[in-house]
């Protein structure tokens, strides 16, 4: 402990934390720490923002609801309120997170932006550095998850549109651009909402499809989608309930195909596993596109001052350009001498083994299985670190000069 002290004179201030650091306050982050306190370990939490659950509480759209029912989505040990709807909608989801920190008394330090994490093997302690702060502890568990930080791809003359393009995480409602002609690019879940809600107030969105995209209806016989899927899986081999969700979807939807969404060459659920895409789970959006209300496009070949030229020689001018171009990781930009991560920010190996790494590392969100994933990593990392967990002579018998708050030691 005194080594690591010595180390870094020129940090404002020090300090040992008793448990593990926890890097990030999304629902990852008091997942792990819920199942931490179960053991009687205490953590630290370090969020860069100032509130948990950041993503959802300032950069998604208002219509937001979870695409998959709460069973699906609660976080271990305290599940959803009784009386809230199937598929709870954004407010609701906050809520539920608010109220499960408060249940495990989680109290993060916010606007904690960590710019390094580094073992130091001379100590044997990650070393956490945020602008004032230095953090050490025997374990690390990253919490950041898989949506860090917004996706904006390279596309020529994006920078000479007459308008900010503006990104989802910046989005709110269709309410801004009403009568506005839209261009959004991306085709995933976010993208299909948003034109949606576009629709809904009387925009004209066009959608441009890059890719091959696998649309399912939300729901099939009452039961949800993914529901359905998971209770198959345990019946039958996965190619075979590929085959029953295409066979269900093409009878609820029709072929996707003409209408410009063209399926991968591998079933939904194979395709979710091997490049952890999530199909499109359909809430009306199809229909807008089958009355032609949204206008699916082909890829953009270069943005020009008011509009736009597609892959496929039309061109046409635009209001307003959205990209609903999804999220990344952002492990690589402050995890330092770690080899655990590919140059993408997410684990080597894949689940259901990719929440351990060497000297007390660990990962928690990056399971490309949501949040049933979450839920899975986080009891594991809780039970392995409750398995060495021994709480250290030296914090016993720190004398009264010295600052304690709940679990750290301020040298």
């Amino acid at each position: 402990m005194g080594s690591c002290k010595e180390k870094e004179e020129s940090t404002p201030m020090c300090a040992w934390v008793q448990g593990p650091i926890i890097v990030g306050a999304g629902p990852s982050g008091l997942a792990v720490s819920a199942c931490l306190s179960e053991h009687g370990i205490p953590s630290v939490i370090l969020e860069r923002s100032d509130c948990i659950a950041s993503l959802w509480q300032q950069r998604t759209y208002d219509r937001l609801k979870l695409h998959l029912p709460k069973r699906f989505c609660a976080l271990p040990l305290l599940g959803f309120p009784q009386n809230f709807p199937k598929y709870p909608t954004k407010e609701q989801f906050i809520s539920y997170m608010e109220d499960y920190a408060t249940h495990f008394s989680i109290k993060p330090k916010f606007n904690q932006n960590v710019h390094s994490a580094e073992f130091d093997s001379s100590c044997g302690y990650w070393r956490v550095k945020t602008l004032d702060m230095e953090y050490n502890s025997r374990w690390l568990i990253v919490a950041t998850g898989e949506n860090a930080e917004p996706i904006i791809p390279e596309i020529v003359g994006i920078e000479r549109f007459h308008v900010p393009v503006v990104h989802t995480s910046e989005y709110r409602s269709g309410s801004y651009f009403k009568n506005h002609k839209v261009l959004v690019i991306g085709c995933g879940n976010s993208g299909m909402e948003i034109s949606l809600d576009l629709c809904r107030h009387k925009a004209v969105p066009h959608l441009v499809v890059r890719n091959t995209v696998h649309v399912l209806p939300r729901e099939m016989f009452g039961i949800s989608s993914f529901g359905l899927a998971m209770a198959l899986l345990k019946l039958f081999p996965l190619s075979v309930v590929d085959k029953f969700l295409l066979l269900m979807s093409y009878f609820t939807l029709g072929n996707t195909g003409k209408l410009g969404l063209h399926r991968p060459k591998t079933g939904p659920m194979e395709h979710k596993n091997v490049t952890g895409k999530t199909p499109v789970l359909d809430v009306g959006a199809l229909s807008k596109i089958k009355s032609g209300k949204i206008k699916v496009m082909a890829g953009v070949k270069e943005i020009t001052r008011n509009g736009a030229k597609f892959m496929d020689g039309q061109e046409k001018e635009f209001d307003s350009i959205i990209l609903a171009t999804g999220y990344k990781s952002n492990v690589p930009y402050w995890l330092k001498g770690c080899d655990f991560f590919t140059k993408d920010g997410m684990p080597k190996t894949p689940f259901p083994n990719g929440w351990k790494g060497e000297n007390g590392l660990y990962t928690v969100g990056f399971t490309r299985k949501g949040l049933l994933g979450t839920a899975s990593d986080a009891n594991k990392i809780a039970k392995d670190i409750a398995d060495q967990w021994r709480p250290s002579e030296d914090w016993k018998t720190i004398s009264n000069s010295q600052v304690v708050d709940e679990g750290v030691l301020m040298l």
